[in-house]
Formats: structure tokens, C-alpha cells, sequence
């Protein structure tokens, strides 16, 4: 059964996720609530994901960067990091190689507890 059966967004799978990658069970389980959008942030649908995955590839090629999310008032974009799912990385794109890294959570629920404070905040 595929992981994005009956889920509210898609989800990257097959030839487009690269073999380093699994989504972690935070995520999965975060999803599968329905809670994939809290402006400024939105979780990325597969095709968009996989998208901005080549992207980041070729703007930050010393990186495997795996962006789950969009910061859409804003270039930043949450991602995880080949040798480290568990940690979340902020990327502001397009700045120059050495720059991008803004932020790190050291886990999805630490990330997440930023977004939900960003969506607090961002709200009139």
C-alpha cells in the first residue's frame, strides 16, 4: 500500500524520492491529521516537493536537502538532511551557497512547535 494513500497532501514516492529518504513517523502522523497548512507555512505536495528538491540540488549541490515545507511569505523552506532525518532544516533559498542555513530543530516536533508560533503570530 503506498504511503500517501488517504492522506490530505501527496507525498513523494518512487523514482522521484531519492534512496537516502523516508519520511519520518512525526510527519506521517502530523499528516495524517490534516494539519498540512498553517500560514506562513504550507507542507509541500509531492510534485512541488520534488520540484524544489531539484532546486535546492542544483542552487546548493554540496547538500541533499529534502524540503517538506514552504515558508510562503518568504524563500524559506523546511527540509531534512541526508544523515540526519530526525533533525529539520531551515533553508533560505536562493541566498548563496554557505548562507542558506538559517535555522535547525533538532526534531520535527521542535520544528513544528516554531510553525504553529509562526501561525499564531502571522494571524490578525
Amino acid at each position: 500500500m503506498p504511503i500517501s494513500q488517504n492522506l490530505p497532501i501527496e507525498l513523494v514516492e518512487g523514482k522521484s524520492m531519492p534512496s537516502w529518504f523516508r519520511y519520518p513517523e512525526p510527519f506521517l502522523r502530523t499528516v495524517e491529521t490534516g494539519l498540512v497548512r498553517f500560514r506562513p507555512w504550507r507542507f509541500l505536495a509531492g510534485p512541488f516537493s520534488a520540484s524544489r528538491m531539484a532546486g535546492l540540488k542544483e542552487r546548493f549541490p554540496a547538500r541533499d536537502l529534502f524540503p517538506f515545507a514552504l515558508r510562503t511569505d518568504s524563500d524559506d523552506v523546511a527540509c531534512w538532511e541526508r544523515g540526519n532525518l530526525d533533525r529539520v532544516i531551515i533553508v533560505h533559498d536562493f541566498a548563496d551557497p554557505g548562507w542558506e542555513q538559517v535555522a535547525v530543530f533538532e526534531t520535527f516536533w521542535e520544528w513544528l512547535r516554531s510553525a504553529i508560533e509562526d501561525f499564531i503570530a502571522f494571524e490578525p
